[in-house]
């Protein structure tokens, strides 16, 4: 009994950490694209006259900043 117990317990954390990874994954992809569309939003506005370029350099600096740390997979969803 103790065996089967034991085996179920593993199993259990071996879903619950795989949970976690796909939940991190997520979350990364999710401030990606947001990071993404600010970008865009900058570049927009710099366009248009309303913004900055600085601002458009701080919006692609953080973009790559996450890609560094998380790769570029959200690029392809």
């Amino acid at each position: 009994m103790a065996g089967f117990l034991d085996r179920a317990k593993e199993q259990a954390q071996r879903g619950l950490t795989q949970g976690k990874q796909k939940l991190d994954e997520v979350q990364a992809q999710r401030a990606g694209t947001d990071l993404l569309k600010r970008l865009g939003a900058a570049y927009y506005a710099e366009r248009r006259g309303s913004g900055s370029p600085e601002a458009t350099q701080q919006a692609l600096q953080a973009l790559e900043s996450h890609i560094a740390a998380n790769g570029d997979g959200f690029l392809r969803s």
